[in-house]
Order: C-alpha cells, then structure tokens, then sequence
C-alpha cells in the first residue's frame, strides 16, 4: 500500500467540511452583517472537544489532526489543500502495512517528523522525502540496504531510527559516515545484523555530532568487546543504548579501541545450574506390602538444550577443564599442544566456510540420588563463533528439563546344589547351624546386579534470555518454576507381591521394610505422596563481558599471545597500571 493512500484517508476522516467543521447551513449568520455568531462558534468548538460528543475524534497519527478541526470551526475558509500539507509538522503512520513511499509527502513543506514503524517498507528513496525532516522513524520495517536512502538525505536531519531491520552488509557500512549524515545527533541501530564491530564503529567516529547511539541486539554485542571498545571508539558519544557514559566508565575502557588488532569476534556463555527443589519423595508412593526385591532406585538431572553450531565447550569437573565438541562426543584432554590447537582452528574456519542450520545440543548434568534439596553445582562454558546463529537462539529462549531416572536392581541368581568347600561351615562341627548362618549372612549381602535405566521426563520450564540482548544486561539469573508436582501411590509396582501371597510371609518381610526407612502402612504411603510442593531449579546464563582494558590480554587464547603482537597492549596495560593500581598481566 502506498502512504499517499493512508494520508488521504486520514485527512479525510477529520471532515474539514462537514459537520460541525467548514461552512454549511449549520452556521448561523446575522441579517445585517457577514460575520459568523461568536456563540454558535463555542458551541461548535464544544462539540469537537467533548468527551461524549459524536464529532470528538483522537486522531493519534498527527498532533496538528485535532488543532486543523478547530481551524476549520473557527476560519473555514482557509482550509485548501495547500493550508493542509502545510499546516502539519509530524506524521506518524504506525502498522498500517505500508510499502511505498511516494513523492506525496514533497507537498508537506513544514514536515518534520516522519514515523513509519511496523510497516512493510523494504525500500525508501532519500527524493521522497521532505528537505525539512528532522526525525525519521523507520523501526520494524523490511528495510535490507540503505542505498536510495543514504543518497542525499534530508540535510537538517538529527535522528535516525533503523531498528529491526535487515540492515549489517558492508555496504550498510559505508553509507553511515558524517558525509551522509552530517547533522545526526541520534543513531537507532538496535536489533539489526552487524556482526562487524570495528569497521562500523570507524564508519560512526566520523560523524561529527552524534551523540546518541543504540547498538543492542546485534550479533557483535554478545562479545567481550562489547561495550568497552564502542566506549573508547567514540570519546564524542554521551548515550550508549540508553544509558549514560560516565567518566569512570571511560577510563576503565580507555585504551581498548587501540587494541582492536587483536579484536575477537566470539561470545563467551557461561550456563550454571544450582539447587534442586519440591520433589516429591519417590519411595513414599511405593506400596509397603511390595516383594522384597527388585530394589528400585532413583536418580535426578537437568537437561537443557543450548546453542552448538560452530562451538567449542569446556566443563569444570574436579578441577580438571574438559573440552568438548558440539555433539558431546569426544573429549580433549586439557594440555593440548600447539599443533593440536591449530589443527581446532583450521577445523573451525572449514566449518564456518558451511552454511548450515543451526542446531541445538542437549547438556546434561551429573546424576544425583532424591533428597530435599538437589545440588547440582554444575557449570558449563561454550565459546561461539556463530554470533547471527547464537542471537536468534537467545531471542527464542532456553528449555530446561527434570528428567528421573529409575534403576530396578535383582540380587545374582546362585545355584543352591552348589558343592561345599573345605573350608565350609557345613564340613564341621555343626556344619548345618554354621550353613544357616552364612547362608543369613550371604543374603544380607547380596550382590544386586542393576537393569537398564529407564528415563523419564519429570516436567519442563522455559527461561527466557532477550534480556542478554536487550538492556545491557550480561547475566540472567531465575529460579525455574516447574509448578506442582503430584506422586501417584496407586501405580504398579513391579515389586507387589502374587495375590496367593500369604499373610505369614508378609509380617515377616514387615520389619525389613521400616528398617528401610519406609512407611509402616499403605496410608501413610498414600498421606504423605499426596503432599505437594512447587519444584524449582536455580539457572543463571552469564555473557563473559571485559570490564575494563587489564582483562582484556590474560583472557585471550594463549596461541594467539604472541609478544610482537602486544606493543600497544603493553603500553595501554602499563598506563592503566598506574592511573588504577597494581595488576598482573600475562602475555
């Protein structure tokens, strides 16, 4: 749809010239002058502006939409069609599927402020556009190239809004430079596809007065970089992604735009799952009259899917750091040599040369028997190549997994004609009072051989993570709400007895089972399963973030800490030793 369609609409919904607007019988005129009643004039004005009026109408698309009406009451002969172009400074067409901008807004001589959001404008020309516009709203469009718009924009223009967009080629790049925008103030770039920080920022350095610039939600602000190197790469900026740059921020990132050959273009997430909570005791739900064997154990552990295309994992494990491919498949031991290293990262640049989709990867924690509070303590650290890949996984969110995992364990089958040894019990004095006793105390000990594992899924939660995206915030810490999990007494157990079972050989297996620490009686089974509480599992995703220009060279891979390629580091690091105080570095 073309805008000169939706603003002729609009300006023909204020009915200039119809009731109670613009020149009709509805005007009284005295006899024996021309001029209009002032008292009929109130009463029209009234009826534009009260609440409960038919002819009161909010037009939100023009603050001038409402002061137009009252012109047309009170002089309606100067309302033309050149009065009305004129007469408006701001337009803001919101969601309204627009697709062309025509030449139409050239007749709005005083415009502006334009405001296009959420429309479907996949290309705008710079011709169409008044000479006077001062803001260009053009968020959540369909924008993919700024060509036609960067040649010869408005002059006067001070803000620029390009949000959710298409927008991150190279030669985006090259048309957001001071000789296309020489007077913008304001720069809205969030949420679109630059993966490139350092040709932009050197792009945006030559205007010469921004002051305002929003960079969240592109790929390269998930690195480490990000914000210390735009911090020090454009000492003019006052507002970073809506937040004010303080002079301590400064000088915590100063220096770091000068380190930009050693620049990395990777995210660097950290996923900590904690304590377990709320589930319900699997035993209590068991039935107490159940045969002695199987023994039925149970273990709990958390799942989660989390990016993996062209990622390398490592996990903590008795403080020894394990390395892991993105299938989970193979495990590198931590010395890995030189050649080994290069050989990683030939394989990673070949991987990236692939256009694949990205995929996820499930992790899974160590397995842990029930109680009250599971501690997981588990830590995983992924570094992620794939930035494009790795924001579209954020925006989705993360799904977190309570799986249970039930063991049936049988004792070992052992034949009862078995010979006897010489050194048997029964080959002596007493042999067969010695052979009940060992046989008593074999039982006791029996080896118990375990069956498969079988899994199964508990309940799931779903964590959001666009706050790593948005905001400026690095770290998401929430405590999962699984809800309210019931245990169900009345399932079968594979270890209920026959029903010819008899009543004798239940009183004794009895004692066995409340030395087990099991209830005493089915109700108190079925009492205490019936208890219900809310399961929750504490998870935090952490962005590795470079707080100031120090931890900047010790956190860098050691095949790429190469002393020729420190001058300048060493230089900055030994300037900000003095200015902040002692701090080792290691090159």
């Amino acid at each position: 749809m073309a805008l000169s369609v939706v603003l002729d609409k609009h300006i023909s919904r204020l009915c200039l010239n119809q009731f109670p607007c613009g020149k009709g019988t509805w005007r009284k005129i005295k006899v024996n002058t021309e001029e209009v009643d002032t008292d009929d004039t109130d009463m029209l004005l009234d009826l534009l502006s009260c609440p409960h009026s038919p002819w009161r109408m909010d037009e939100l698309w023009s603050p001038q939409a409402a002061a137009l009406r009252r012109v047309a009451v009170v002089a309606p002969e100067r309302i033309n069609a050149d009065f009305i172009s004129s007469y408006f400074s701001t337009i803001r067409i919101v969601d309204k599927d627009v697709s062309v901008i025509d030449d139409c807004l050239l007749k709005f001589c005083n415009l502006e402020e334009l405001v296009l959001s959420a429309n479907k404008i996949s290309e705008i020309s710079a011709e169409n556009l008044p000479r006077t516009l001062k803001v260009l709203e053009l968020r959540a469009n369909s924008l993919s190239a700024l060509g036609r718009l960067a040649n010869s924009p408005p002059p006067r223009l001070q803000y620029l809004g390009l949000a959710s967009n298409g927008l991150g080629s190279h030669r985006d790049v090259t048309h957001l430079t001071g000789r296309h925008w020489p007077q913008l103030v304001c720069l809205d770039l969030s949420d679109c596809d630059f993966q490139a920080q350092r040709p932009l920022l050197k792009a945006l350095s030559t205007m010469p007065c921004l002051r305002t610039l929003v960079l969240e939600g592109n790929p390269f602000t998930l690195t480490p970089f990000y914000p210390g190197f735009t911090v020090d790469a454009l000492p003019r900026l006052s507002y970073l992604d809506a937040s004010w740059i303080t002079p301590e921020e400064r000088h915590r990132y100063r220096g770091m735009a000068k380190m930009s050959s050693v620049m990395v273009e990777w995210a660097s997430a950290t996923v900590r799952v904690g304590s377990m909570r709320g589930i319900p005791d699997p035993l209590m739900s068991e039935d107490p009259n159940a045969a002695e064997f199987p023994v039925i154990s149970y273990n709990y552990l958390i799942t989660y899917m989390f990016f993996s295309h062209h990622t390398t994992s490592y996990q903590v494990v008795d403080g020894e750091v394990k390395y892991q491919n993105h299938d989970g498949e193979t495990l590198l031991p931590n010395n890995k040599s030189e050649k080994e290293s290069s050989k990683s990262d030939d394989s990673v640049k070949s991987e990236d040369s692939c256009h694949d989709a990205p995929r996820e990867w499930r992790h899974s924690t160590s397995r842990h028997p029930w109680s009250d509070c599971v501690d997981f303590s588990d830590t995983l650290t992924l570094v992620i190549r794939d930035l494009r890949g790795f924001k579209k996984f954020l925006s989705q969110g993360l799904q977190v997994h309570i799986e249970e995992e039930k063991v049936l364990s049988w004792p070992a089958e052992v034949p009862d004609d078995a010979p006897l040894s010489k050194n048997d019990p029964a080959n002596k004095k007493g042999g067969k009072q010695a052979a009940k006793k060992d046989k008593k105390k074999k039982k006791a000990c029996t080896v118990l051989i375990p069956d498969a594992p079988i899994n199964t899924l508990v309940a799931s939660a779903h964590v959001p993570l666009h706050q790593l995206l948005l905001s400026g915030c690095h770290k998401v810490s929430a405590l999962c709400n699984f809800g309210v999990l019931h245990t169900d007494p009345s399932a079968e157990d594979p270890r209920t007895p026959p029903e010819n079972a008899t009543v004798e050989k239940k009183a004794k297996e009895e004692p066995k089972k409340k030395a087990g620490g099991r209830p005493a009686n089915k109700k108190a089974a079925v009492v205490r399963g019936a208890e219900s509480t809310t399961v929750t599992v504490e998870l935090s995703v952490e962005l590795k973030k470079w707080r100031n220009t120090c931890e900047v060279a010790p956190l860098l891979p050691p095949e790429r800490r190469q002393p020729g390629r420190w001058k300048d580091a060493r230089k900055i690091l030994n300037t900000t030793k003095k200015t902040q105080g002692s701090c080792e570095v290691f090159f």
